[in-house]
């Protein structure tokens, strides 16, 4: 005789049942993705993070379609129309020698975002593969790279960053703000090479590592197949607030006169330029100003966000 399975229980238990498995699925699919689909799903759920992406978004947009969207030239002077107020024709003013406000600061969106990201990636560059070699391989090697990285890292960022300005003699347009790109980048340089260093440090030491060694893999396939990717976190948050840094730094030289010379957009330079009339015309300063700081403000926001999202404490 065939015995019949036995079946029974409440239906309090079967919707206990359903739901826990439920909860395994999900916690099982919560474990089953990627540690980039965790952070982009981190992020996400940051509002810090959302704000700072749709202010550098705005930014890029701005810098791209700056031909588009200024009402006038960036450099016409108009010396009949010069300090006037906010207006339809002028909505942000117009300069003491004419020139509308509003498209300056549109244009200046370009000059400060392509000095701010590419004198960081520069850095990233150069700095990184310092920090790798010197990380892993140690002992003279290291040392002669961090004394330089030190030597670097003792004039402090504003002092070093005038002094390569004042050698590199300051000039307006495409070669101007190369020097200024130039500039930041190298007194950026050892800040990537001591962060990449001080992780390799602690990674080299892993089991995976001693593994590819004793299997004889090389240097360089163990430096960027095993070695790099776990580095990323922190390289990638730092670049973001970087970006933040370079643009103040940029905006500070073009203040003291040695950043990008005029006719160039600048927004440093506007404010150098109109600082004088702050009391009669305050609006000069006060737009240039707000420019540098909401850009920053988003670059500092994204990369917050971007620090918490790729923290693996949090996962």
């Amino acid at each position: 005789m065939t015995p019949r399975p036995i079946s029974g229980g409440s239906v309090g238990e079967a919707e206990l049942r359903s739901v826990s498995d439920a909860a395994w699925s999900g916690a099982r699919a919560k474990h089953s993705e990627t540690p980039f689909a965790q952070a982009v799903r981190r992020l996400r759920k940051s509002a810090t993070a959302l704000i700072g992406v749709a202010i550098v978004a705005v930014l890029v947009l701005v810098a791209i379609f700056a031909n588009v969207l200024a009402p006038h030239s960036p450099t016409a002077a108009d010396q009949t129309q010069t300090s006037l107020r906010p207006s339809w024709d002028h909505p942000l003013g117009t300069d003491q020698i004419g020139r509308d406000m509003l498209s300056r600061i549109i244009h200046g969106t370009r000059i400060s975002l392509a000095v701010g990201v590419s004198s960081v990636l520069l850095a990233l560059f150069v700095g990184v593969p310092f920090g790798l070699i010197a990380g892993f391989y140690g002992g003279r090697v290291d040392t002669g790279i961090m004394r330089v990285m030190d030597l670097i890292l003792a004039f402090p960022i504003y002092l070093l960053a005038i002094i390569l300005m004042v050698m590199f003699t300051p000039t307006a347009g495409l070669i101007g703000t190369m020097k200024v790109t130039g500039a930041i980048a190298i007194v950026r340089i050892p800040i990537y090479a001591r962060l990449v260093r001080g992780s390799v440090l602690s990674i080299k030491e892993k089991e995976y590592i001693e593994a590819c060694r004793a299997l004889g893999v090389r240097d360089v396939w163990i430096l960027f197949r095993h070695v790099l990717p776990n580095c990323l976190a922190p390289i990638i948050v730092t670049t973001t607030l970087g970006i933040a840094t370079s643009i103040i730094v940029e905006a500070t030289l073009s203040f003291l006169g040695l950043g990008t010379q005029p006719p160039t957009p600048s927004w440093g330079w506007d404010l150098k330029a109109n600082i004088a009339f702050i009391q009669a015309n305050a609006w000069l300063s006060l737009f240039p100003g707000l420019a540098i700081f909401v850009t920053v403000l988003g670059f500092n926001l994204f990369g917050d966000g971007l620090r918490d999202a790729l923290d693996p404490r949090l996962k």
